[in-house]
């Protein structure tokens, strides 16, 4: 059992990660900007946070085992959010990533493919820029878990595949749900295996 932040607790997928969390009995505190979208669980401490605001945001992660940060990259700033947790003295972070930056062949990533969705670029392109931004980081024990191309609700089912830098996908597709992810962020919590390094979850 572990003292977790879970940064963007109210979000799609932070709310999977926080049912994960409190299913394996840690203790949690949630931060989001509106902490009333929080779900009331036992062992979740609801509070307020702003992403943006590194010297108000390091008291709260101060005293806890480690740091989940589950925001939209356009939302926040690498900088801001590690410095946070370096102030805070946790030395373990882990980010929730994006799949724009996993190759579908060598050297070419999927968000410079002809058909990757325009809406989502901003997104994808932040999301690359938050792990380069992360892998001069030597000081923190951080993890970035990107996703499959789909990343969507769906079942709880413990059955998947983990990768590295590739996008994983089948004949029906790249796709992971929201439970499923929530699993292999917790498990690599409670078992380090990709410490300093970005890794991938699909079926």
């Amino acid at each position: 059992m572990a003292t977790i932040v879970l940064i963007g607790a109210s979000g799609n997928v932070g709310t999977r990660i926080l049912k994960e969390l409190t299913s394996r009995n840690h203790t949690v505190t949630g931060i989001a900007r509106h902490p009333e979208k929080i779900a009331r669980l036992d062992g979740v401490t609801p509070l307020t946070g702003d992403v943006h605001d590194g010297k108000s945001l390091a008291p709260l992660l101060k005293g806890h085992d480690a740091v989940i940060s589950a925001v939209r990259f356009v939302d926040s700033d690498p900088a801001v959010l590690v410095q946070a947790v370096r102030d805070a003295g946790v030395k373990r972070y882990l980010v929730v990533g994006g799949a724009g930056s996993l190759e579908v062949a060598p050297g070419k990533k999927l968000i410079d493919q002809p058909d990757f969705p325009e809406e989502y670029k901003p997104e994808a392109s932040k999301g690359a820029d938050f792990l380069d931004y992360l892998k001069s980081v030597t000081d923190l024990d951080w993890t970035f878990l990107s996703p499959s191309a789909l990343f969507v609700p769906g079942e709880r089912t413990g059955k998947f595949r983990l990768g590295k830098d590739q996008l994983l996908s089948t004949e029906a597709g790249s796709s992971i749900s929201f439970e499923d992810f929530a699993i292999a962020l917790v498990d690599e919590l409670e078992k380090p295996a990709h410490v300093r390094e970005r890794f991938t979850v699909g079926y």
